[in-house]
């Protein structure tokens, strides 16, 4: 495991749009898994100056997204496919059939689930797999629970996961209950996994995922199994580990 403590946020961001860059230029027909959150956001402002500039292109680049909430429309502005397109796909050249996220709106989430399982086995899984990590351990909707769900399946959110998305809606009530979400298989099987964490209010988590013991209690801690992972965050968010991780 390799691991970034960076200055702020935006020295954040750019090491690991680094990091996405660096594996695009690599392979240029890569698979990336992408997040969504406040977290990514500078990462992909980055990307999008990069690929504007024309120092990156995203035109054989095909794309997993990790979630997206049930019941709302990819036009709702709360919505991941939304947010994708706004952040990221709207203003790069990647070619829209290349870009997956689950279908939020299927009449059959449980089938849903399936195919988007289906889809991503058969691209070969991602490549390079962006994470973020919310404050209670989760990684994509993959909540606190006595067992790690290897399946992409359907999620109930929890209280935390609720409040803490509720500064993107009007209030919490309007916050959706239940996503679906990639399990933890899929986001195992990724090549290479970079997990970005920003604040003191990720500290934690951070640390009870890279110190602590392996159990779905913290979903991020499975991480610790995988053999390349690349962990960046600013100086507030890594504040708890131990400096021996950054030799």
């Amino acid at each position: 495991m390799r691991v970034y403590k960076e200055k702020d946020y935006n020295a954040m961001s750019r090491r690991a749009a680094n990091i996405i860059s660096a594996e695009v230029i690599r392979r240029p027909d890569c698979v990336l898994g992408l997040a969504t959150g406040s977290t990514p956001t500078g990462t992909y402002k980055q990307l999008v100056e990069w690929n504007k500039k024309g120092d990156l292109s995203f035109a054989e680049v095909k794309t997993v997204n990790l979630d997206e909430y049930l019941g709302l429309e990819p036009s709702h502005d709360q919505s991941y496919r939304y947010f994708m397109q706004s952040n990221l796909f709207d203003h790069i050249d990647i070619v829209p059939d290349n870009t997956n996220v689950p279908n939020g709106m299927a009449e059959d989430a449980a089938e849903e689930c399936r195919r988007y399982d289906e889809l991503v086995k058969s691209l070969g899984y991602a490549d390079l797999q962006l994470l973020g990590i919310g404050s209670n351990g989760h990684i994509a909707f993959n909540e606190p629970d006595s067992c790690f769900r290897k399946e992409t399946h359907v999620v109930s959110l929890t209280e935390n996961t609720i409040r803490d998305n509720a500064r993107f809606f009007a209030s919490a009530d309007e916050v959706p209950k239940k996503a679906i979400t990639m399990g933890i298989g899929c986001i195992m099987a990724a090549g290479r996994i970079l997990i970005i964490a920003s604040g003191a209010n990720k500290a934690q988590a951070v640390y009870d995922a890279f110190c602590g013991t392996v159990t779905p209690e913290c979903p991020a801690s499975i991480l610790q199994l995988h053999n390349d992972v690349v962990l960046v965050g600013d100086e507030a968010a890594l504040s708890l580990l131990p400096e021996e991780m950054f030799k």
